[in-house]
């Protein structure tokens, strides 16, 4: 059965505040309990994670046939093993989204790129996270001295994109912010 279309945009109306509070903060993340009234009218309690925002650089080598994608292997806790993926990060008190991602990019990697373009911007997962993630496409790359922070071990790599799209097949790359960088690239990459 087909989806009934509503019609409405963003005017449609939006939840009602019971009550917030805080239940956790990190130095990155913090939680609240809220008690809302849906837009539907049931009372209801959402714990949400709340976070500033991230960037994602999905930083791309075009001087060779095919494009060239930067990738990073580093360590992750929750997932308990490396894994693939963009360089990214949250965005610093004070930051706008672009220079958070050319800090994250200098910081993780060590390059720096000529041309900077806002490419998506999405929600992570908005059942429960309140983050979104602006991913940039960078390109005319020039290496430098990576400045990771302590706690960062990131092996670089560049990877032909028809590689990167077989990892995300093999499930070599399951990060999602990294698959959807990668995907636009295939799809919507601008030609040269």
């Amino acid at each position: 059965m087909a989806a009934k279309k509503t019609g409405r945009t963003s005017s449609a109306p939006s939840a009602r505040v019971l009550s917030s509070n805080e239940v956790y903060r990190g130095p990155v993340s913090w939680v609240t309990s809220d008690r809302i009234v849906e837009p539907g009218g049931i009372e209801v309690r959402r714990d949400i994670v709340r976070h500033p925002g991230s960037v994602v650089v999905l930083a791309v080598d075009e001087t060779a046939a095919e494009p060239l994608v930067l990738l990073e292997l580093q360590y992750r806790y929750t997932v308990g093993r490396r894994i693939w993926e963009l360089p990214a990060g949250r965005i610093d008190p004070g930051e706008t989204e672009l220079s958070g991602a050319k800090r994250e990019l200098l910081e993780e990697t060590g390059f720096t790129a000529k041309s900077w373009k806002r490419i998506l911007k999405f929600h992570a997962s908005p059942g429960f996270l309140a983050e979104t993630m602006a991913v940039f496409l960078a390109r005319g790359l020039k290496p430098g001295i990576a400045q990771p922070e302590a706690d960062e071990v990131i092996d670089v790599r560049f990877v032909p994109l028809s590689k990167a799209l077989q990892m995300i097949r093999t499930g070599q790359i399951g990060d999602a912010k990294t698959i959807c960088g990668v995907l636009w690239l295939k799809q919507f990459g601008e030609k040269r």
